[in-house]
């Protein structure tokens, strides 16, 4: 039998400390999800974003 491929999904990375939806990537379902520090326009400085499904 042939193996399911997994299609890269749009994630979007929401700013902690405000909730606005500043990055879209693209990536395969399954793992962790990511926590990364990223630039915020809207709080002007460097914040946890956090990956969220829209």
């Amino acid at each position: 039998m042939a193996k399911s491929k997994k299609k890269a999904e749009p994630v979007f990375l929401v700013c902690a400390s405000c909730g606005d939806y500043n990055y879209v990537l693209r990536r395969k379902p399954g793992g962790e999800k990511l926590n990364i520090k990223k630039y915020c326009a809207k709080c002007r400085k460097h914040v946890e974003h956090k990956e969220k499904k829209k």
